[in-house]
């Protein structure tokens, strides 16, 4: 029996990396991060190591209601269904998971674009649920205030069942295209949705055919109860942040239960952890990297981000004092799985010691080391089952990129942990998820 290799996936949450200040890097790209030509060229290196997906984050505001939003960072990123239609074309078996909002889209048109999506890749299409958190966002699509936590998980929960159904509207067998009859379609497997929920009515049917997968993968990503309990019911592949070994296999144990109260197999659920791998060959270049790490850093930004985070006004808190008593999460309308990581931060910390914490990328998992260091770091939490497989979210693009790709990619190929090879079929066939 072949042994069962990890999933790779090369992750943008900015174009020039992981790091809000990523931009600032030496050799990091300029406006090139607003043309094809730059994402085509990771994408072909990325299909060239054998990685299994490009996941591209997103947001849908500009972060400028704090000071250092529009100076020192701005959020601008292409919209992703779009730039992975366009990698579509130019890749020919990488993934294209794509992160889209159920709080401001509609289900019919995020079914039809990831339908799109995957007929155009011949079945690479994923998407990426999120609910979205930032008031900009909310403010942008007529909101006075960010919907109430629980209601956007519900509102989620039932955007992706009519989803689902419309992509079930057309049977295999409903497009016929018979010329010499005059058939086009056979109504008898076509089928209207008539659905009418708490925030959705949808006749349907979609206005595409049953995409290549069936389903194209639903990846979920959020460790709030809800989001946890999202993930579990509805998503087949789960993006969360781990920091050790030991924390990632109770996280597993946790989603396992979850999943056998819902009658899923544990098997056929994919859990990815978020890692910052960077390769480095010295004690002397791993205190310089720290170093030019520090000196891209804006104090002003990390005590925004935090505010952000915690929906708090720290405008006049003292940035070296410790943090003022945090909101209570049954109440907290904000990102939650941002708030468990800043209650895990140790409590003597500053207000800017946390900030410039969490401007390194939050709680994810920073793997340090050599080639050798980081593969076995890899190594170590894929076989022991905490996850199985990981976001590789880079510091700095492309930097990290190329030397994980030159320098770790052959050892974890070498050890049988990566995939030397694509394997024929879909995405969901790839990745070993059942048919649905």
């Amino acid at each position: 029996m072949t042994q069962p290799t990890a999933i790779f996936n090369l992750f943008f949450f900015n174009p020039q990396g992981d790091y809000r200040f990523s931009w600032r890097h030496p050799q990091s790209p300029g406006r090139e991060i607003f043309t094809l030509k730059f994402y085509a060229t990771l994408a072909r290196r990325a299909e060239e190591a054998v990685m299994d997906n490009i996941f591209i984050a997103d947001h849908v505001a500009v972060w400028d209601t704090v000071p250092s939003g529009i100076p020192h960072y701005a959020n601008l990123r292409l919209e992703p269904i779009t730039l992975l239609a366009a990698l579509a074309a130019v890749t020919d078996h990488i993934g294209l998971m794509a992160t889209a909002s159920t709080s401001y889209n509609e289900p019919y048109n995020l079914a039809r674009y990831f339908a799109s999506l995957d007929f155009l890749s011949e079945g690479r299409a994923s998407w990426n649920v999120v609910t979205s958190w930032l008031p900009e966002e909310a403010a942008n699509y007529g909101r006075e205030t960010l919907p109430a936590h629980g209601e956007r998980y519900e509102r989620a929960a039932e955007f992706i069942d009519v989803v689902r159904k419309l992509w079930d509207s057309w049977e295999e067998e409903a497009v016929l295209l018979d010329k010499q009859s005059g058939d086009f379609a056979d109504p008898q497997r076509v089928h209207p949705l008539h659905h009418q929920g708490k925030f959705f009515k949808v006749r349907g049917p979609l206005n595409l055919p049953r995409p290549p997968q069936g389903h194209p993968v639903i990846v979920q990503a959020g460790s709030s109860e809800a989001g946890k309990q999202l993930a579990a019911s509805q998503a087949d592949m789960h993006f969360v942040f781990m920091s050790d070994i030991a924390k990632g296999i109770a996280y597993r144990a946790d989603m396992n239960r979850r999943l056998r109260a819902l009658g899923r197999d544990p098997g056929y659920f994919k859990i990815l952890g978020g890692v910052l791998p960077v390769v480095v060959n010295s004690a002397a270049e791993k205190a310089e990297r720290q170093a030019l790490v520090t000196s891209l850093m804006n104090d002003q930004m990390a005590l925004d981000l935090l505010g952000t985070y915690l929906q708090m006004d720290l405008s006049g808190t003292d940035p070296h004092a410790p943090l003022p008593p945090l909101p209570e999460e049954d109440h907290f309308d904000g990102i939650r799985t941002a708030l468990q990581i800043i209650r895990g931060y140790d409590a003597g910390l500053t207000v800017l010691e946390l900030g410039r914490l969490l401007l390194q990328s939050s709680d994810s998992w920073l793997v340090i080391g050599t080639a050798e260091e980081v593969a076995e770091t890899l190594i170590a939490a894929f076989s022991a089952g905490a996850v199985d497989g990981y976001n590789l979210m880079f510091p700095f693009l492309p930097l990290d990129f190329d030397n994980f790709v030159a320098q770790v990619a052959p050892l974890l190929k070498a050890r049988g942990v990566m995939k030397t090879a694509y394997q024929p079929g879909t995405l969901r066939q790839k990745l070993g998820l059942p048919a649905r």
